[in-house]
């Protein structure tokens, strides 16, 4: 565990020191959120969206780059490091495949939002930069399915355990059920990114109890991921804060919404998923019903979707959404944690 909190606290001054220059390179490649008056041009005008958010334009985007490239660089260095240094790496199902499929979400779901993140900024108008929905669904689709394969067939992963109901064995139904899991909270990480510290914040208390799981099940590269994930997000949440200096972009966004998941698929521990990242299944929710409604019924559910943008409409004050949005989330990742050690442990 010391050499976990050592490996979190190097990842964290890294980013920390590494941070400055980057956002500055940000704002020299012109990588920055819109002004309206360009959106406007995209028939994507959001008056509500605008009315809180337009103060925000020219903040750079793409803070995720730094993150997914800091914990690709140090994940492998690390755990070499470990063996060089005779420290036990313990495991709980074959490292290799593990690292692969970790590293292959983390970089393959950034590679998809940094296209969406330079069609945002540099407005390029292209069919390749210019991913609409359902070609994005479709890409995501195809790499949820690549890495829901692996899982069933490199780590043998096709049963979770329900407390109260025991175990449920899927067999090849948990790639589609995985797909479905990815896919939802890869875009439910997007849509709770609309407010300074939220999405970020809240992800840094989830894996923190991730992390607390990992451990105590002695998966030494997933523990080592974890660590060197959260400290470079703590440096980075230090400059998202209210008011930000930077905004994660889809890159980061999609990226650990989907590693987020698998994270979790992986622990095996799909209801903890469930609710450790239930501030994530909120907004996303809200946003599916406001669509739908809209749709089908021609009328809106809320004045404003999602939840957040909902009660800043109705006057909360952004930080003490997100301090709120926090507290939430340190709740559901106790009760998490509480299920997830009801799974090792269960009642008789």
């Amino acid at each position: 565990m010391v050499f976990l909190l050592g490996a979190l606290l190097f990842s964290w001054f890294l980013s920390s020191v590494l941070y400055i220059p980057f956002i500055q390179l940000l704002y020299n490649l012109r990588m920055q959120r819109l002004k309206q008056v360009t959106l406007d041009a995209f028939n994507k005008r959001t008056p509500i969206f605008d009315k809180f958010h337009q103060i925000k334009a020219g903040t750079p985007v793409g803070g995720g780059v730094l993150i997914i490239l800091i914990t690709t660089i140090l994940f492998p260095l690390t755990l070499l490091l470990m063996k060089y240094f005779w420290i036990p790496i313990t495991a709980v199902y074959p490292i290799a495949a593990e690292i692969k499929i970790l590293l292959f979400t983390f970089i393959s779901f950034g590679l998809l939002g940094f296209l969406d993140d330079l069609k945002k900024t540099f407005v390029l108008k292209s069919d390749f930069f210019g991913l609409r929905l359902r070609h994005k669904l479709i890409l995501e689709i195809i790499i949820a399915a690549v890495i829901s394969f692996w899982l069933v067939t490199d780590l043998h992963i096709n049963i979770f355990y329900v407390p109260l109901f025991g175990v449920i064995h899927m067999g090849w139904w948990f790639i589609p059920f995985s797909m479905f899991t990815i896919i939802s909270f890869a875009n439910a990480f997007n849509i709770t990114d609309g407010l300074d510290g939220l999405a970020s914040g809240v992800l840094t208390i989830a894996l923190l109890a991730f992390w607390i799981v990992s451990a105590s099940i002695l998966d030494t590269s997933l523990s080592v991921f974890l660590a060197l994930w959260i400290g470079s997000l703590l440096a980075f949440l230090y400059f998202n804060v209210y008011p930000a200096r930077i905004f994660l972009g889809d890159v980061g966004a999609l990226s650990f919404g989907a590693t987020f998941a698998v994270v979790g698929l992986i622990l095996g521990k799909a209801p903890a998923l469930i609710i450790i990242g239930f501030v994530f299944i909120i907004e996303v929710a809200s946003s599916l019903i406001q669509l739908l409604s809209k749709k089908f019924f021609h009328k809106k559910v809320f004045p404003a979707a999602p939840f957040h943008l909902f009660l800043q409409y109705a006057g909360w004050p952004e930080p003490k959404i997100v301090m709120r949005f926090w507290i939430l989330s340190i709740v559901f990742a106790a009760f998490g944690l509480f299920i997830a050690f009801l799974t090792k442990y269960p009642l008789p």
